[in-house]
């Protein structure tokens, strides 16, 4: 029998879990032996009591280790060097934010599979897509927070001392996210606006019900429906617009990320000072790299002329029970794909499983790893 081991997550702001108690239960009832780190859902609001009353057992992280086939995580741990071989770990393994990672993991035999790389455009594929619910997440816990930090309110508002005009929110970037921020700024009565640099999300914005921002230019989608890098001359025209838009908002989020490369800067330092005292900039795409906006930092705000600039990290991470409710049912679909007959077998000529398995048989096996540690050689 299979058994699955759920570790916590050691990363100072990182509150999810792999699985919950319901997949756990759900697991226990197809016959997967389920063992859980100790304290792993605590953050999340999930107790060890739940996870024995749906059948898990409780162990130490070196048990987990030791007794589980399948590893499941949220992302890659510290110490994923010491999974075995022939074990299987899942996660967000960020595999083209660290490649020589992966490389560990395939040389220490462990099979890898991350739910970064589950292709989005395949309908089958979409209970497993965990970047689409985490994204989801994040979008709306960024409306929330922009609205705690601005320091007027959203809504309109009609008082016995007057009228209080709308806050005016722009948010860049239409993904999963920035629709979500989108949606969420308009309930809490904000007037918002969104821009895309694709034209094929333009119809998305105006769904939720935001006005369009045009700054003009040509639609630069890539194959699969992402923003691709922008040349130097289109995003030098793009900072130029920006800057001179973003002036007239309250409060911007920016949401642009293109998987596997820099967060593309839309907004220059230069363009906060532009912005009226009190606005706030919520930088979705902030991290190690940089972010959307000159000067931002992950975990931390800065006052730019009077001007909020808030990096908040993953912020999927601080909504934590709804998040690892959403991701573990991700984590639940693409097990019950790779594990048809209770034991953990990824078949390459699947689409779904050749995308998303990174490491397999002692090498790393997808295509644009491989080709981004021969870079790094050479």
């Amino acid at each position: 029998m299979t058994t699955v081991g759920a570790l916590r997550e050691t990363a100072e702001h990182e509150r999810r879990v792999a699985l919950t108690p319901d997949v756990a239960r759900r697991l226990s009832e197809r016959g997967v032996t389920v063992l859980v780190e100790n304290d792993a859902g605590t953050r999340a609001g999930f107790g060890d009591e739940q996870y024995r009353k749906a059948g898990a057992t409780l162990g130490d992280r070196a048990r987990v280790y030791r007794d589980s086939e399948v590893l499941v995580c949220v992302i890659l741990p510290p110490d994923a060097d010491g999974a075995r071989s022939g074990q299987t770990l899942i996660g967000l393994l960020d595999p083209l934010g660290d490649p020589a990672a992966m490389l560990r993991l395939a040389t220490a035999g462990v099979t890898a599979i991350s739910l970064d790389l589950v292709p989005r455009n395949l309908s089958r594929a979409q209970p497993m897509d965990a970047l689409t619910s985490q994204a989801n997440v994040a979008g709306y816990k960024a409306a929330i927070v922009a609205a705690a930090a601005y320091g007027g309110y959203f809504p309109l508002l009609m008082t016995a001392t007057g009228t209080v005009r709308p806050a005016r929110v722009l948010v860049l970037g239409a993904g999963v996210a920035g629709l979500q921020a989108m949606a969420t700024a308009r309930r809490l009565g904000a007037v918002v606006t969104g821009y895309d640099v694709r034209e094929a999300a333009h119809a998305d914005i105006t769904s939720t019900g935001a006005a369009l921002l045009d700054l003009g230019g040509s639609s630069v989608s890539s194959a699969d429906g992402y923003a691709r890098a922008l040349t130097a001359d289109e995003s030098a025209a793009q900072q130029r617009a920006l800057q001179a838009a973003v002036a007239g908002f309250d409060v911007v989020i920016t949401t642009a990320r293109v998987p596997g490369h820099r967060p593309p800067v839309l907004i220059p330092a230069a363009a906060l000072t532009g912005m009226r005292p009190g606005s706030v900039v919520v930088d979705l795409a902030a991290g190690p790299l940089g972010g959307n906006v000159e000067g931002v930092a992950p975990h931390s705000t800065v006052l730019i002329g009077g001007v909020s600039l808030i990096g908040p990290g993953d912020l999927a991470a601080s909504v934590p029970s709804a998040a690892s409710t959403a991701y573990a049912r991700n984590v639940l679909a693409l097990l019950g794909t790779l594990m048809p007959g209770g034991v953990p077998a990824p078949d390459l000529t699947d689409e779904i499983h050749a995308a998303v398995t990174v490491a397999r048989g002692g090498e790393v096996v997808h295509p644009v790893v491989r080709e981004l540690l021969e870079e790094s050689v050479s």
